[in-house]
């Protein structure tokens, strides 16, 4: 007989946030490649090689299969990264004890640092955030008793923005400069950098 796992060992979930329609760079970012490799898988491969499970990716402006990932639509994409946020917290197992949110369009953002931020939880943390020079940008990590306040926060393109900024006191930097980079592609030429 198998015991059930105590929700403390519980490994974080990851949210990779993948549903626009990339106007700026005239395609969807997910379907971006980068090394050969779609830029979507490469997100749920950064996410579960850093300790996530499940991960689930939200999809909207395109429809796609992921390899290692619960696929969740987002009918109201449209309406910015906020809904996206809601939809993915919405889809989280029962007893997940915390998440790990990534955005598609940061490829430089590694496995390492998501394990930075589960130590930083593990060790007490509520809310971890990856920090470059000092400021704060992506992946996130909130915990469970937060998913409700953090998705009443995210409106419009905003995601879980508001609420770190609502909530300070809750906020852990996990410093990240030296395992990863916040580098994002909006436009062909952040593509062309990066490749």
């Amino acid at each position: 007989m198998r015991l059930p796992v105590p929700a403390a060992m519980r490994a974080p979930a990851g949210l990779l946030l993948a549903a626009g329609a990339g106007s700026r760079l005239g395609r969807p970012k997910a379907l971006v490649e980068l090394d050969g490799e779609r830029l979507v898988d490469r997100g749920v491969r950064t996410l579960r090689g850093g300790g996530c499970s499940p991960v689930l990716v939200v999809i909207g402006a395109v429809s796609l299969e992921v390899a290692g990932a619960v696929v969740v639509p987002n009918p109201h994409w449209r309406t910015g990264m906020g809904s996206s946020l809601r939809t993915g917290l919405a889809a989280l197992p029962p007893g997940c004890p915390a998440v790990v949110i990534a955005l598609v369009d940061q490829p430089r953002v590694t496995p390492e640092a998501v394990r930075r931020l589960i130590r930083a939880h593990e060790a007490g943390a509520q809310v971890a955030v990856a920090t470059y020079g000092g400021e704060p940008r992506n992946p996130v990590l909130i915990s469970a008793r937060y998913f409700a306040e953090a998705a009443e926060a995210a409106v419009g393109d905003a995601g879980a923005r508001a609420f770190l900024r609502a909530n300070p006191a809750l906020v852990t930097g996990v410093p990240c400069d030296d395992v990863a980079s916040p580098e994002d592609i909006d436009t062909p030429g952040d593509l062309d950098a990066l490749g």
